[in-house]
């Protein structure tokens, strides 16, 4: 049995995982680009919500970050797959700085900032791909599990100090705020050209249009069983811890004027509730469970998520609210570094920055309409009322999906399958003509190579 799929006795260690020179690099560049969107996020939220008092909008300048995904991540990264990721790492951060020096520099109507965020968020998606089909390059075996758990908590991290910097700051300049994050792309940047080694992208044996190499990783992903049950449940899961972020200036307005608080604080405190949170869940499931029990809490986890935000109903104080938000954001951080390990391993070679597309678009497209769709109804229901109720829909469905969740031998099977199905021998083997790798009906020839994480 290899290291990717033979169960450790104990977790591996931080310590292991940072002596890897190349991963503290790409650490250090992606917490930087992180905690420059966090702040950036809260501030235009809070701007938008300050100029228009508008639930709806509020809600969209949240989830403008979100839908750029769904109209251009798939394609986008694709891209991933045939250049080196370090190169799309780079081109992308250095795209995206201008951009930001604009926001903060010139002063632009609602739409127009709007607009110019929309852009800035395609070049998120080839970058992401790119950092997730390196990360396993570089990670193996627990490793790859502790070093996904370390992303996932120092993204909740990041989250916790970028919305509350991102708050204070907006209230005397939310143009410094814009400033930060353009700076944080340039230094991001640097880091990677500096601190990673080139890696040639995955051999082609021949050029296929884009659309069909996109449309060769959705039919991966939801024509495999196993890949499918992960997508799916990591899809419904998004649907409800986001909600308290998405709409957490409105709900910090309506707490503010019952209780005569700050409603800056509060928002705050909202928007930091859940990555606190998922911090950690994300250090629990890393460093505390056992591997071997990892995958029995997934289905708990999956259903406290929308459960922790049912009690909304009751219309609770901002502190309450927030001990609620943090259980959901823990319970969904809790079960994605397992669930992620899994994708990864049951992805052939050469389909795994495709398949990382599938999966972050139908993320931040679901978490997207999510905060939208709340948004709206909070315009014309009390937002208490619409967050509990959405929560009791959630609780429905993962109940469903928990009951229908694959047993771990249909996991193991497929990791072999993924691996058998891996060149041998050479770097530019492929499965044969005309077979799916993991599944075995006609489908896309996989192009082989040295790929690398393709999920959450």
């Amino acid at each position: 049995m290899s290291e990717e799929t033979q169960v450790p006795e104990r977790p591996a260690t931080f310590r292991e995982v940072f002596t890897e020179g190349e991963f503290r690099s790409v650490y250090l560049a992606v917490v930087l680009t992180w905690a420059g969107d966090y702040i950036a996020k809260a501030a235009i939220t809070m701007l938008v919500f300050q100029q228009t008092n508008s639930v709806a909008l509020s809600a969209a300048a949240f989830a403008t970050s979100y839908l750029p995904w769904l109209l251009g991540g798939p394609l986008l990264t694709t891209l991933a797959d045939r250049y080196p990721y370090r190169t799309v790492m780079v081109v992308c951060d250095l795209a995206r700085m201008p951009l930001f020096l604009v926001l903060a520099l010139v002063d632009l109507p609602v739409g127009v900032l709007l607009g110019l965020l929309f852009v800035s968020t395609l070049a998120a998606a080839p970058s992401q791909a790119s950092r997730s089909a390196m990360v396993p390059l570089i990670l193996r075996g627990d490793r790859l599990v502790v070093g996904l758990s370390l992303f996932s908590s120092s993204s909740q991290a990041s989250q916790i100090g970028g919305y509350v910097a991102g708050s204070s700051i907006a209230l005397y300049s939310p143009r410094l705020a814009l400033l930060i994050n353009a700076v944080m792309f340039g230094l991001s940047a640097l880091i990677i050209w500096t601190g990673v080694r080139h890696r040639p992208p995955a051999p082609r044996e021949t050029p296929n249009h884009l659309l069909r190499d996109t449309a060769a990783g959705f039919r991966l992903v939801f024509g495999t069983p196993t890949l499918r049950a992960i997508a799916i449940l990591i899809f419904s899961s998004m649907l409800f811890a986001i909600v308290p972020e998405g709409l957490a200036a409105a709900w910090a307005s309506d707490l503010a004027e019952k209780q005569g608080d700050h409603p800056e604080l509060i928002q705050a405190l909202i928007m930091a509730s859940v990555p606190t949170g998922s911090v950690m869940g994300a250090l629990l499931v890393g460093r505390v469970i056992r591997p071997a029990r990892r995958q029995a809490l997934i289905r708990p986890f999956a259903v406290l998520a929308p459960l922790a935000l049912v009690p909304a109903l009751l219309s609770p104080s901002p502190v309450i609210v927030a001990l609620l938000a943090a259980v959901a954001g823990f319970a969904v951080t809790g079960l994605i570094p397992v669930t992620n390990a899994l994708f990864v391993q049951a992805l052939p070679d050469g389909y795994r920055a495709r398949a990382f597309g599938v999966m972050n678009t139908g993320m931040q497209a679901i978490q997207g309409t999510a905060v939208l769709i709340t948004g709206v109804l909070a315009e014309r229901f009390p937002l208490h009322r619409v967050v509990g109720l959405w929560s009791v829909a959630g609780v429905l469905l993962m109940l469903l999906l928990a009951a229908r969740w694959p047993q771990p031998d249909r996991f193991t099977a497929a990791i072999a399958r993924a691996r058998e199905a891996r060149p041998t021998g050479t770097e530019t083997s492929a499965t044969p003509t005309g077979k799916h790798p993991l599944t075995g009906p006609p489908g896309p020839r996989p192009p082989s190579s040295e790929a690398g994480i393709g999920a959450v």
